[in-house]
C-alpha cells in the first residue's frame, strides 16, 4: 500500500510540474492527489503498521497493535492537525493578498514608479532590483514581482529590454522573499511551524540573499542588454487618486506589524494579519466613501453604487493558488502521517557526506539542503519545504531550517518554472522558457552558489 501511495504522489508531483505542457491548472492534480490520499489510507488503515505523530514529531511502533476503530480514530485527528496547520498558512496569505489588492484599488503602487528618474538601462536594473529586494521582504516574492513588471511595462517601451528586467527582477524577488517570514510561501511555512523566528532568520539569512541578488545584477550591468539608454515614457497613468500614497505607506505597514505582534502576543500570525486586514480594510471604506461623495458633488447625483474596496479586493485575490496549497500540503501531510517521510530523512541523514556538521551542530549534510533548492527550481519549493517539514527534527532556529529557507527561496529562481515569481512573470510578459534558460538561468545559479557559500562562511565564522 505505501508503495501505491508514493507512486499516486509521484504521478500528482509530475502533473504539477508539467502543467504548461499538459494545459492543466496545478491545482487540479493537487486537489486529487491529496484526497485519493487520505482516501486509500482511510481503506487500509489496518494494514499499516506504523503512523507518525506530528504533534509530538515521533513514530507510533506499536500502531499495528490498534483496533479499526482506535486507528480511524488517530487518522481523523491527524487529518484535522494537519488542517490547521495547514488553515493556519492559508488564512494569513488571504489576509496579506487582500491587503495588497486594497492598495492597487487605490493606485497605491503607481507612487513607486515616481522613484525612476533616470533613463540608463544600468542604473534603472539596479533600481528595480532593489525594488524587488525590499518589496518582496514586505509584501511577499509574487505580489512585488506582479507590482514591479506592471511598473516596467509603464516604462521601458523595448520587450526585449523588459524581459531581461524581469529576469533580474525575478531573481530579486525570490533573494529578498527568503529572509523574510513574509516574503515567500516557503518562508512563512518555516515561521508559522515554529521553525524559524523572525530576528534569527534575517540575521543568518539578509546578507547570503542579498549577496544572492547582488552577483547576478553585477554581472549583469556589464552585458550588452543593459548599456546605453531606454525611451521613457513620460506619460502620467490617468490616476489622480490622492488617497495612493496613504494606502500604500499603511498597507505595508499593516504587514510588517505582523512579525511584531506575532512577537509581543505568542499568537499565530493569521490572527495579526486579520487585526492589520481589518484596519486596513476601515481606512479603505472611509477613503472610499470620500471618494463618492466628492464624485456625487461634482457631478450632483449619486447614480454610481457604492463598491465595496474590501469585495472588489476578495475578487481579485489568487483563489486558485489558494487551493493548490492547500491540496499539495495536505498531500504532502498524508506521507508524513505513514512515517514515509521520516524514513526517507533518516536514509538522507545516513547516505550523504556530512559536510559542514562539524561547525553547524546539525546532522543534515550542506548537499542535501543545495540540492534541495537547486531541486525547487524543478518542482514547486512549497511541497518541498513541506516534506522538509516532516523530514527534520530539529529544534526551532537551528541552522537547519535557516539553510533551507534560503535554499528553497532562491533555488527556484534558477528556472522560469521554479517559483511563483517565475511562473507569475512567466505570464505577464510571456517569456519563453527555453529564453529564460538560456539567457537567466546561469546568472540566477551564480547568485544561488555565491548566497549558499556566504551562509556556510558565516555559519563557519560566527
Amino acid at each position: 500500500m505505501e508503495t501505491l501511495l508514493v507512486v499516486i504522489f509521484v504521478i500528482g508531483y509530475l502533473a504539477i510540474t508539467l502543467e504548461h505542457n499538459l494545459k492543466i491548472d496545478k491545482l487540479i492534480p493537487a486537489l486529487a492527489m491529496m484526497a485519493i490520499l487520505w482516501a486509500l489510507m482511510a481503506f487500509g488503515i489496518d494494514g499499516f503498521t506504523t503512523w507518525f505523530d506530528s504533534g509530538n514529531h515521533a513514530l507510533l511502533e506499536n500502531f499495528g497493535s490498534f483496533g479499526h476503530e482506535e486507528k480511524m480514530e488517530l487518522m481523523e485527528e491527524t487529518l484535522l492537525h494537519h488542517l490547521g496547520k495547514t488553515a493556519e498558512i492559508l488564512v494569513f496569505l488571504l489576509g496579506a493578498m487582500t491587503i495588497v489588492e486594497i492598495i492597487d484599488y487605490f493606485d497605491g503602487f503607481a507612487t513607486i514608479k515616481s522613484f525612476v528618474k533616470t533613463r540608463s538601462k544600468k542604473k534603472i536594473l539596479w533600481i528595480f532590483s532593489f525594488l524587488a529586494f525590499i518589496l518582496s521582504a514586505i509584501i511577499d516574492n509574487l505580489t512585488a514581482t506582479i507590482v514591479l513588471i506592471s511598473i516596467l511595462q509603464k516604462i521601458v517601451k523595448d520587450r526585449e529590454v523588459r524581459l531581461w528586467y524581469a529576469g533580474l527582477i525575478i531573481i530579486a524577488a525570490n533573494a529578498g522573499g527568503a529572509w523574510s517570514p513574509i516574503g515567500d510561501v516557503t518562508t512563512t511555512m518555516l515561521w508559522i511551524g515554529d521553525k524559524v523566528s523572525t530576528a534569527m532568520l534575517i540575521e543568518h539569512l539578509l546578507i547570503p540573499s542579498l549577496v544572492c541578488m547582488l552577483v547576478p545584477s553585477f554581472i549583469a550591468s556589464y552585458l550588452p542588454a543593459f548599456k546605453g539608454e531606454i525611451d521613457v515614457d513620460e506619460e502620467e497613468d490617468g490616476t489622480n487618486s490622492k488617497y495612493g500614497p496613504r494606502m500604500l505607506y499603511l498597507g505595508l505597514a499593516a504587514i510588517v506589524f505582523v512579525p511584531i505582534f506575532k512577537t509581543v502576543t505568542h499568537l499565530p500570525p493569521y490572527v495579526g494579519m486579520m487585526l492589520s486586514l481589518a484596519v486596513v480594510a476601515t481606512f479603505a471604506e472611509i477613503y472610499s466613501n470620500k471618494k463618492i461623495a466628492i464624485s456625487s458633488i461634482d457631478q450632483e447625483s449619486d447614480d454610481h453604487s457604492h463598491h465595496s474596496p474590501v469585495h472588489s479586493a476578495l475578487t481579485k485575490i489568487e483563489l486558485p493558488s489558494i487551493l493548490f496549497f492547500l491540496g499539495i500540503l495536505m498531500a504532502v501531510a498524508a506521507l508524513e502521517s505513514l512515517g514515509l517521510l521520516f524514513n526517507f530523512a533518516e536514509g538522507l541523514k545516513q547516505g550523504m557526506p556530512l559536510i559542514g556538521t562539524e561547525m553547524a551542530g546539525t546532522q543534515v549534510s550542506d548537499l542535501v539542503v543545495v540540492l534541495l533548492g537547486i531541486g525547487s527550481a524543478i518542482i514547486d519549493n512549497v511541497p518541498l519545504v513541506a516534506a522538509s517539514l516532516g523530514m527534520f527534527s530539529e529544534p526551532m532556529d537551528d541552522q537547519l531550517w535557516h539553510f533551507i529557507a534560503y535554499s528553497a527561496g532562491t533555488g527556484g529562481s534558477m528556472l522560469i518554472i521554479g517559483s511563483a515569481a517565475g511562473v507569475v512573470a512567466m505570464g505577464m510578459e510571456k517569456i519563453d522558457f527555453f529564453w529564460y534558460l538560456k539567457k537567466i538561468s546561469w546568472l540566477a545559479f551564480l547568485g544561488f552558489i555565491a548566497g549558499a557559500i556566504c551562509f556556510m562562511v558565516m555559519r563557519y565564522l560566527f
